[in-house]
């Protein structure tokens, strides 16, 4: 299927050179005579590289083929992660240089979405929301538990954030995968 220019609004997926894209910002600017120019950036799904594009008028581009597939994360040896279908019993691999900034929101027995590209598997989704639980942080002082406080908290996958002075070792919290930041506390 061919896309117009107009089509690559954000969350947009395509194909240039024969490797897919999403679009992560888009701007279009009309010229006179009804012609436009759409600037967009977009980032890789093979490599992750985010690049900025310019396309005229009434260029056209193929859209990409990326379908998803729930699957369980199984395990990492440092090099490679491991995912498996549930249903099918497949299994898939995805270096850990393609997993990026994911590899602090996985953990063994998480479902995630695999993305796949001409058969091959390219990249994970994760949930917008994770929850990990706090292995380390400072204890506060008593009296000094005010949200706007914050402290570095360890979390299970072995991500360093920032959190709330109230939260303690042990709390199980939920994370913003997009920006990285805490949400709330998760009771038990």
């Amino acid at each position: 299927m061919l896309l117009s220019i107009t089509d690559l609004k954000k969350g947009a997926l395509f194909q240039l050179d024969g490797e897919p894209y999403r679009v992560v910002e888009y701007n279009q600017k009309v010229m006179g005579r009804g012609g436009s120019i759409v600037n967009v950036r977009v980032k890789s799904l093979i490599d992750g590289k985010v690049l900025e594009k310019t396309f005229k008028g009434n260029e056209q581009l193929d859209s990409a083929d990326i379908t998803n597939e729930t699957v369980q994360y199984l395990y990492s040896d440092g090099q490679t992660f491991y995912f498996m279908n549930e249903e099918t019993f497949n299994q898939f691999e995805i270096k850990t240089d393609l997993i990026g900034e994911s590899v602090g929101y996985l953990k063994e027995g998480d479902k995630v979405q695999l993305q796949f590209f001409n058969g091959n598997a390219i990249s994970v989704e994760l949930p917008k929301n994770v929850p990990l639980k706090v292995t380390y942080t400072e204890s506060v002082v008593k009296g000094d538990t005010s949200t706007s406080i914050t402290k570095d908290a360890t979390l299970e996958t072995g991500l360093v954030i920032k959190v709330p002075a109230f939260i303690k070792q042990g709390d199980t919290i939920s994370i913003d995968t997009s920006s990285g930041t805490y949400r709330e506390r998760i009771k038990a």
